[in-house]
């Protein structure tokens, strides 16, 4: 149990004597540390074996890299949070890093969840599919996949090989008669009864066994089932079983690139350059590569690859469940408290190993060189648009080059389903986990007021920024804005930005030109006169590129807005009925029309459909 303790100080002083102060207050338990500055933000967090001796370095006045130095002499106050043991402290560590994201800290900057493979346990034919998020659904996960590319080739071979299905409950149960998966041989329609339900649990747990790594087994399985098919004169049952063992061994070609001696782990290799980094890791799954992913953590020119390596690990796995082999390129500082750590989470043993030689040692070579590469790719594209954010701030006299530009653009058809679309750019291209969208909900707007729309998505980000970032010190306001519109468009921004005292934000109107042709795009800012580009500006191609963009996501989230609104029905307005009922009254009743005319014995005659929920559904519609 942790026990926290407030050790922060008002003072007007930062630096080494601030931090000495706290040596007679402190002792030498284990726990976490904030270094916090002169307005109370945190600058960096970390952990300690032993508190006073880990403070104690701090208020050294010398010997401390660049990075520290200067982390040192804007602390103002320090905050102590004591552990019990030093796993208790990394874990919490790397808890506060997530939530705080300190500015001297090694962030790890994309936190995306990776797809699995479920398949269902609720069904008499268990369904087969793709699956991202919380595992609430009941049934056998197998991942993670580093993309939905490969879980998308993996269930591609599954079908081919095992022929389950992919279909939802609902189409299933709605099926009079095979589909074309089941003429392309990719299932084996028990939908319609063509595989008996023990057989195809059969071919369900071959499935689980080939996701294990069991491919060996299951070989010799099929080979012995199309012999004594073909002895018992059952020639087109053989004929299936040999399409399905040819199409295992294809698979396990494809497959070469497995690792033999690697049943499963994470394979994560680091390279530093130029004060930056990239880390590779690799999903080793039942003996085969799930695929990789690389990843571009915020590190300082003075941190060495056991400061990097371990920060990324202890945020990496803090949302997700290790492996029970962790193979690194680099030695960590603490393996063992880092072992124990993951241990606890995963609630099994979790080993970590620096291979020096064999075939592990070859997969972090590979993990390596791609880490290299990607780096290699990601600084010269940051080059190039450092260049082009450059070419920005001059082509619109910004005081530098803006480290965040955001867009904005609307959609709808004469007025219905509006929505706003904001895009976000920056130094390392598009930044796509920041996008937003604003579902436009003023009952006063006139359908079709695209100055209206564009008030209300304003105001609502300004609102938002104002209340979430008040002192503009978290990053998350833009230092430019582009408007899809030109001076009506910019003036309604404009009124809205004075109203919230933000005026200071530069903000640029994009219209195109007289004959409305790409290249010929206007820009308008407050006060001045319209101006344009050169038709070869890489500049201007830029600001295409991020109008295309903005425009682009609005138009899907409206198409998915539209979608959503032609699928509904009046039973959504019923409390009580969620989409599981919805499909059971309508697959019962045929339409949402027939279950309003519905008597109430006939309410309740629906399978799932209780008593007290179709009277609910009859007051509704009699109410009505």
């Amino acid at each position: 149990m942790a026990t926290e303790t407030d050790a922060s100080q008002p003072q007007i002083a930062t630096g080494h004597d601030v931090i000495q102060g706290y040596l007679k207050t402190i002792d030498g338990s284990p726990g976490v540390y904030r270094m916090l500055d002169s307005e109370s933000r945190v600058l960096y967090v970390g952990k300690a074996r032993n508190l006073r001796a880990r403070v104690s370095n701090y208020a050294r006045p010398s010997g401390h890299s660049g990075r520290i130095a200067r982390m040192i002499s804007l602390t103002a106050s320090m905050m102590f949070l004591t552990t019990r043991t030093e796993t208790e402290a990394l874990l919490l560590e790397q808890n506060l890093i997530k939530q705080l994201k300190p500015k001297f800290n090694v962030l790890l900057r994309d936190d995306k969840s990776f797809p699995n493979i479920l398949v269902t346990a609720e069904h008499d034919y268990p369904q087969i599919k793709k699956h991202r998020g919380a595992k609430k659904e009941k049934g056998a996960y197998y991942g993670p996949f580093a993309s939905a590319g490969a879980v998308n080739r993996t269930l591609n071979q599954l079908q081919r090989v095992f022929m389950l299905r992919d279909c939802s409950n609902a189409m299933f149960d709605s099926r009079t008669r095979p589909c074309l998966q089941y003429q392309i041989k990719r299932c084996s329609a028990p939908c319609v009864g063509k595989i008996t339900p023990d057989a195809y649990r059969e071919t369900v747990k071959d499935a689980e066994k080939f996701l294990s790594g069991k491919n060996a087994d299951i070989q010799a399985k099929l080979a012995g089932e199309m012999t004594q098919a073909s002895d018992d004169m059952e020639f087109e049952r053989a004929a299936a079983l040999r399409d399905r063992i040819k199409a295992l061994t294809q698979v396990q070609t494809a497959q070469g690139v497995n690792p033999r001696s690697v049943s499963e782990a994470d394979i994560i290799a680091l390279h530093l350059e130029g004060g930056q980094a990239c880390v590779q890791v690799f999903f080793i799954r039942a003996n085969q590569n799930w695929g990789n992913h690389d990843y571009y953590p915020r590190v300082g020119v003075d941190v060495d690859a056991a400061e990097a390596l371990e920060a990324f690990i202890g945020q990496f796995y803090d949302v997700r469940e290790p492996p029970r082999q962790l193979i690194l390129s680099n030695d960590l500082e603490n393996p063992d408290l880092m072992a124990e750590a993951l241990a606890i989470k995963a609630g099994r043993k979790v080993e970590i190993l620096v291979p020096q030689r064999g075939e592990k040692a070859e997969l972090i070579d590979g993990a390596l060189r791609n880490a290299r590469e990607s780096l290699a790719r990601k600084m010269a594209e940051t080059a190039t648009q450092a260049k082009l954010l450059k070419g920005v701030a001059d082509a619109f006299d910004l005081d530098a080059p803006p480290q965040r530009i955001e867009a904005y653009d609307n959609s709808h058809i004469q007025g219905t389903n509006a929505v706003g679309g904001m895009i976000v750019a920056g130094p390392d291209g598009f930044m796509k986990n920041q996008y937003r969208k604003f579902n436009i909900k003023g009952d006063d707007l006139t359908p079709g007021d695209d100055f209206g729309m564009m008030k209300e998505v304003l105001t609502r980000r300004f609102k938002r920024l104002l209340k979430e970032d008040p002192d503009r010190s978290k990053g998350m306001w833009p230092d430019l804005l582009l408007i899809d519109g030109g001076a009506g468009q910019v003036s309604a921004v404009r009124e809205i930005m004075i109203e919230y005292g933000v005026g200071d934000v530069p903000m640029v109107g994009v219209a195109k030109g007289i004959d409305r042709d790409a290249g010929k795009e206007e820009f308008y800012r407050t006060g001045k006169r319209p101006f344009a580009l050169r038709h070869n500006d890489p500049v201007l191609y830029f600001i295409q590129r991020l109008r295309d963009e903005v425009h682009r996501f609005a138009i899907g989230t409206h198409r998915a807005k539209r979608a959503k609104a032609v699928g509904a029905t009046p039973l959504d307005d019923v409390p009580g009925v969620g989409a599981a009922r919805k499909r059971a009254l309508l697959a019962h009743f045929g339409s949402a029309k027939a279950v309003s005319r519905a008597n109430l014995a006939d309410l309740k005659a629906v399978e799932g459909v209780s008593a007290a929920l179709a009277q609910k559904v009859y007051d509704f519609f009699q109410e009505g």
